[in-house]
């Protein structure tokens, strides 16, 4: 088994999302997740979230949770963060779970397996490491980095997330979304990337200055 991308499913997911997230006048972001998590019919949604930050893409993700019959968990540091964001979510009409923790301890991230559709929060010293201890899902998985223009590390790089895992990545790809989007598809269990397999392939680099984006084959 894989993720298998449906269409119909992400465009409902979608448009579902911008009528939840009417008031929050917030970029595409949530729209975007939201189709994403629900086009690969994500079984786990996790994210990461904590007191201040914006609840636009969590109401996706929830939106998405709905449309696949899937779980969505969301792992804040404290109990201040817990209260706002259950607030929150609440008032949209939405009750994920919430688990109260450090989202970079073992034994949290031990608890959450089979995971599908991850999104981290780039501004958080810990994402980078939150990305490592996830317990991926055979079928492959999806991780997003939000806030992407304000990594809190400048020295962020997908392979060495995946560095000494028996996962590869497929594609990544860096959008101008919002405050800027990371994202990585990774393959299922044993698969092997194209850039493994040898031979030539094409490598897209947007520059994140002038929006321009550049094609070159390596």
């Amino acid at each position: 088994m894989k993720l298998v991308w449906s269409p119909e499913t992400a465009s409902k997911a979608y448009i579902d999302t911008v009528k939840s997230c009417e008031l929050f006048h917030e970029s595409g972001v949530a729209e975007l997740v939201s189709a994403m998590a629900a086009g690969w019919d994500a079984r786990l949604i996790v994210e990461t979230w904590s007191h201040g930050g914006a609840t636009a893409t969590s109401v996706g993700l929830a939106v998405a949770s709905r449309h696949t019959g899937g779980r969505h968990v969301c792992l804040v540091p404290d109990e201040r963060s817990r209260s706002e964001y259950v607030h929150a979510l609440g008032e949209a009409g939405f009750s994920p779970q919430v688990i109260t923790g450090e989202a970079d301890d073992e034994d949290l991230m031990d608890g959450l397996v089979d995971i599908d559709f991850l999104v981290v929060d780039s501004r958080r010293k810990d994402f980078a490491r939150v990305l490592r201890l996830a317990n991926l899902s055979s079928r492959g998985a999806v991780l997003v980095c939000k806030n992407a223009y304000s990594r809190n590390d400048s020295t962020f790089r997908w392979k060495n997330v995946l560095d000494g895992r028996s996962r590869r990545l497929v594609r990544s790809v860096y959008l101008p979304v919002g405050k800027g989007l990371d994202i990585a598809h990774v393959a299922t269990s044993g698969a092997v990337s194209s850039s493994a397999k040898g031979g030539s392939r094409w490598i897209k680099h947007l520059d994140r200055q002038s929006g321009e984006e550049h094609v070159i084959r390596k």
